[in-house]
């Protein structure tokens, strides 16, 4: 786990997502999905706090407001499935996504032109972002939808993470409901936070001087073989 903290805010420093992805994919190999998610949950809640802050003149609540209302929506059938649902079956299906997900990504990035998506499509990947939160605390697939509806890194940054926050303040209160978060996932998230600050800080700096379009697909590539070898190990 502070393996998975360093590398998965390292990630969050230079790109804004992706750290959820990260950090589950790695951990996955050790540790149930149910002492998983939460304690990313925990880790990212406060990086997601200072990024919307520093991006908050980029904010738009037209922009951010439809997904964070079908990402609540959404996260309850996941939450619930989270707590009784066969863990086997969950990193199988976790592992497709991540490698579907990374897929797409790696298109969009070699695409010269860019489509602009139906309202529909829009709508279907806010609600499947929805469940796969509740599942793995993974809202990267939001950042497919936001990359569609905003014009520069700034506004992509602030929006997504204002729907992370949404998100995320959503689920801490569910999750405590049912159980899922307790004092023993408040201690382990605590031990993990001074790693997922170094791992944060190390990204920030290191974007001032790597450039963006290299290392996000380094992390594309990263995600989508961590993705199948997580499908293999679980098959």
């Amino acid at each position: 786990m502070i393996s998975a903290a360093l590398l998965a805010f390292f990630v969050k420093g230079i790109s804004g997502f992706a750290n959820t992805l990260v950090f589950t994919t790695i951990t996955g190999f050790g540790y149930n999905n149910v002492n998983i998610t939460p304690v990313e949950l925990i880790l990212g809640y406060p990086t997601n706090l200072v990024i919307a802050w520093k991006e908050r003149k980029n904010t738009d609540y037209r922009i951010w407001l439809f997904p964070a209302l079908l990402v609540c929506l959404g996260s309850i059938p996941g939450m619930l499935f989270l707590k009784s649902g066969n863990t086997q079956y969950i990193k199988i299906f976790f592992g497709l996504i991540v490698i579907g997900l990374g897929v797409e990504m790696l298109f969009r990035e070699y695409s010269i032109k860019q489509r602009k998506s139906s309202k529909a499509v829009l709508f279907m990947i806010g609600a499947l972002s929805g469940l796969l939160s509740g599942l793995y605390g993974v809202g990267a697939l939001l950042a497919a939808y936001m990359s569609r509806t905003t014009k520069d890194s700034g506004s992509f940054k602030g929006n997504i993470c204002i729907v992370f926050i949404v998100e995320n303040t959503f689920r801490i209160i569910v999750y405590i409901i049912l159980g899922i978060m307790n004092k023993e996932i408040f201690v382990k998230a605590a031990s993990l936070i001074p790693f997922m600050a170094l791992g944060l800080a190390g990204g920030m700096l290191s974007a001032k001087f790597m450039p963006e379009k290299t290392v996000k697909r380094m992390v594309i590539i990263m995600l989508i073989i961590s993705g199948a070898v997580l499908v293999i190990n679980n098959i």
